[in-house]
């Protein structure tokens, strides 16, 4: 027998199961299955402790190198780029909205930090990022 924990809804279960090996397995394959019985078995709560949550990084994560010089804006948080709003060579104000990153099913505005014009766009529609990739790069 062989005992295992099992989650089921978020409650902790220990079950044990009975482990068939060699001729065995060979034997029990080729028996019919046994008729379930009429009610479920009986399975007995194992409290369980919660793990502590990692701990997180104070720190934002780094941003990856872009090719040019200039301001760097980069995703706060893993997702899909939507829609890019800006043209490289377009003027941005300072709050003027760059990006539409879709995370965790929610649309979120990525804004500009600074006014410039818009040097490069190092993303496209569809595509996937991770929190702390250059987006768009402001000169």
């Amino acid at each position: 027998m062989r005992k295992f924990r099992v989650s089921v809804n978020g409650e902790i279960f220990e079950v044990e199961v009975e482990e068939i090996s060699g001729e065995g397995a060979a034997a029990a394959a080729s028996k019919p299955a046994p008729k379930p019985a009429t009610s479920p078995p009986k399975l007995h709560a194992v409290p369980s402790t919660p793990k502590p949550a990692a701990a997180k990084p104070a720190e934002p994560p780094k941003p990856k190198a872009a090719a040019g010089p200039g301001e760097k804006v980069t995703a706060p948080l893993p997702g899909t780029i939507l829609d890019i709003k800006v043209s490289v060579g377009q003027n941005v104000n300072a709050g003027d909205v760059l990006v539409i990153l879709e995370a965790m099913k929610m649309e979120n505005e990525i804004t500009a930090p600074v006014g410039g014009k818009v040097n490069e766009i190092l993303v496209s529609k569809g595509q996937t990022v991770n929190a702390g990739d250059v987006v768009i790069v402001i000169g």
